[in-house]
């Protein structure tokens, strides 16, 4: 039987999880909070809590394994100094990711990147995903695992984005001239996923990302013609009294490429830019109201 073992079961390997399971995989994986286990458990996901004994027995039956933990100073252990001599033993597995950000690119002042790229990290953040990255390559050349980096762009989907944050009143609209991000939809991370595990590459990394990359005003004005509400007024990077974990997302700028996961993966996006990915959402979901209002809000890493 193939299986999965997620380490850390967040947003997005959950969502990789369900879709396995009813494939009939056996799936499985670390939390940090003992309380949500049941409910993982009544999802048909088998969870325990991380550097337990019983995550390393559910780790030894892997086929897959999937790293969504970010690196946390003064957090330990890790996922690889916990498990790296359980990982080096497996006799069956036959895929191991690790998701990783397309922060490791640093600034590019708007210029386009790709993963023939060198990563040059501008924040501490993006310097311990790098690190995490090396660590995990190591392993693929120390002991053949068969590792692969997905450097993900910013998260949204049911649940989480933009959207939520117009529904909630959180919303706002901060201008830097030139700025674009890239995103992704979770569903489209999960199908590159999939995609990686038909036609594993071990060594390989991957950007995912969408075909579109565009300044966060843009896309929260569209969220807020969707939602049918008045955008926030637009305010001044310089003016917008940011936490020093959301000013630190102003600090790159750069355009991604996905051509890598289309041309070595045959990937085809569901949602190619944020109009389509967010017209979606506003469409599958029946929100009980919207507060038109902005507020302040803080922004965090998105695994």
């Amino acid at each position: 039987m193939t299986a999965l073992f997620c380490l850390g079961l967040g947003y997005t390997t959950r969502r990789l999880a369900i879709e396995l399971r009813d494939e009939g995989w056996r799936v499985s994986g670390t939390v940090r909070d003992a309380a949500r286990i049941d409910g993982l458990e009544r999802e048909g996901i088998e969870a325990v809590v991380f550097g337990s004994d019983a995550a390393t027995a559910l780790l030894s039956q892997a086929t897959h394994v999937i790293d969504s933990i970010p690196p946390v100073p003064s957090e330990a252990p890790l996922p690889l100094a916990r498990h790296a001599d359980a990982l080096a033993r497996l006799e069956n597995l036959r895929w191991l990711a690790y998701l990783s950000t397309t922060g490791v690119y640093g600034d590019r002042q708007g210029n386009w990147v790709d993963e023939s790229d060198e990563a040059a990290p501008a924040t501490e953040r993006g310097a311990r995903r790098l690190a995490a990255e090396q660590a995990w390559l190591i392993m693929h050349e120390r002991y053949g695992l068969p590792v692969h980096v997905f450097r993900l762009a910013g998260i949204y989907g049911p649940g989480r984005g933009v959207l939520e944050q117009v529904r909630a009143g959180r919303a706002r609209r901060v201008i830097k001239p030139g700025q674009v991000f890239s995103r992704i939809h979770v569903d489209d991370i999960v199908a590159t996923l999939k995609a990686s595990i038909a036609r594993p590459s071990p060594g390989a990394i991957y950007n995912v990302c969408d075909d579109e990359p565009e300044s966060p005003a843009i896309v929260t004005e569209y969220a807020c013609r969707l939602l049918g509400v008045t955008a926030p007024r637009p305010v001044a990077l310089e003016e917008a009294g940011l936490s020093a974990m959301a000013a630190s997302f102003y600090a790159d700028n750069k355009r991604v490429s996905n051509r890598k996961i289309k041309k070595e993966l045959g990937v085809r996006l569901r949602y190619p830019s944020y109009r389509e990915g967010l017209s979606a959402l506003t469409a599958s979901s029946t929100p009980s109201s919207v507060r038109p209002r902005s507020a302040r809000s803080g922004s965090r890493d998105n695994r």
